[in-house]
């Protein structure tokens, strides 16, 4: 079975070289933070490579906004796809081969928005802009 960037992508090139976002660089890439790294600022400011985004990341933005840890982006939440398109980033859907890999893969990481990030990141073989080692510990090669 073939997957969704597979089926689009021209070369493979390119889709190595495509990008999938863990949502704490999407929200410091809106947020305009330094945590963000250099490495990463860099990928996503080139848009040399497609950008994706998980709707995880909307998910995980949604529970820390009703929770009150992420009051900054009440107002962006409501504009989610919005925000994405406009910083030229795509959207990636979640599939059920996705959920499928993100619940077989091994290892005791149980936060299930990172394990769906992350099969989304391998069976797509995106590499995955995030600074969480975890994500390398799942098999997923990642840029910070």
């Amino acid at each position: 079975m073939r997957s969704w960037i597979a089926s689009k992508a021209s070369s493979r090139t390119i889709e190595l070289l495509a990008f999938l976002l863990d949502t704490h660089a999407l929200l410091w890439w809106w947020l305009d933070d330094e945590a963000l790294s250099s490495a990463a600022g860099e990928a996503m400011r080139q848009r040399d490579e497609p950008i994706f985004v998980s709707p995880v990341s909307a998910v995980e933005i949604a529970i820390k906004v009703r929770n009150g840890k992420l009051p900054a982006m009440r107002d962006s939440l409501l504009q989610f796809d919005e925000l994405v398109r406009r910083d030229a980033f795509a959207h990636l859907p979640v599939t059920y081969d996705h959920a499928r890999e993100a619940g077989l893969m091994p290892g005791e990481h149980r936060d299930p928005f990172d394990r769906l990030i992350a099969a989304q990141g391998r069976i797509e073989r995106l590499t995955v802009i995030t600074r969480d080692p975890q994500f390398t510990a799942f098999g997923c090669r990642t840029l910070w």
